[in-house]
This record gives structure tokens, C-alpha cells and sequence, in this order.
């Protein structure tokens, strides 16, 4: 027995099933689509949500409110534990320098911090928005924080 004999399991890979080819076969005659209806016939399908005629649920409830999701801001979140974490003392925690250390994950979205955890480090804060308790452990720590004005 040598340490390359590859193989996949069993059952991976399985014959393709091919229909409509004969009594024969198998799979032939319906083909495996039943006795007659719309899903034997070829285009015969429906769309999502489709009752059979009923007017649809999503028609038959009112459509009311105002949604404000189209208007919602979604902030890139960072912690002072994981700023404290990944940034030496007297560094700029800024766009570039999250992206730099890989920290950024949504390109183009606001960049905010928060105050969960401790800051031992004096950093200069150049984002978006920064909590009023993060603000305050930041200069606690002796550190500033440059924030655009709103």
C-alpha cells in the first residue's frame, strides 16, 4: 500500500442520469417528469410565489410604512482593544493604516470606534466617528483624536 493512492469516496462520483432516451434505457417514455400537467411540458413552470391563480400573498398584503434601509449608513466598527492590540504607541489609526494592517474588510464604508476594552497607548484617531466614551479613554491615554466635522 503507497502513501499516494488517491481516491475519492464512495459515491462521489456518480454516472451522469441522461433521460429521454428510449423505453429502454430507463428514463425514457415521461422521462421521469410524471403523467402529464404543466411540469411535464417543456417551459412549463412557474414563477416564485405563484398560487395557482389565488392572488399571491405578497399582493394580497397592504404595503405600508417607510423602510429606512436604503438611507442607513453601515460603519466598519473597531474596538480600543484590538487598536490597542495591532498599533505601536504614538502611531495614526487613520484609512490607510487599517488597511495597511489588513484590519479594513468593506472598502468604501464610514469607520467608527468604540470603547470596549482598554487603551494603554498614545494614538492619534483620524476616523470618521469615535464614540464620546472612546474619545474620552483615547485622551485619557494621552492621545487625540481628529475627527472630520459633521
Amino acid at each position: 500500500m503507497s502513501d499516494f493512492n488517491l481516491h475519492s469516496p464512495w459515491g462521489a462520483n456518480r454516472k451522469k442520469r441522461i433521460v429521454g432516451r428510449g423505453s429502454s434505457s430507463g428514463l425514457g417514455s415521461t422521462a421521469g417528469r410524471g403523467n402529464k400537467g404543466q411540469q411535464s411540458r417543456s417551459g412549463g413552470k412557474v414563477y416564485v410565489g405563484f398560487e395557482g391563480g389565488q392572488m399571491p400573498l405578497y399582493r394580497r398584503i397592504a404595503k405600508r410604512g417607510f423602510s429606512n434601509a436604503i438611507f442607513r449608513k453601515e460603519y466598519e466598527v473597531f474596538n480600543l482593544s484590538l487598536l490597542d492590540a495591532r498599533y505601536a504607541d504614538g502611531e495614526t489609526v487613520n484609512r490607510e493604516s487599517l488597511v495597511a494592517k489588513g484590519l479594513l474588510r468593506k472598502k468604501g464604508a464610514p469607520i467608527k470606534v468604540l470603547a470596549d476594552g482598554t487603551l494603554s497607548k498614545k494614538l492619534t484617531v483620524d476616523v470618521d466617528k469615535v464614540s464620546a466614551s472612546a474619545k474620552e479613554k483615547i485622551e485619557q491615554a494621552g492621545g487625540t483624536v481628529v475627527q472630520a466635522a459633521e
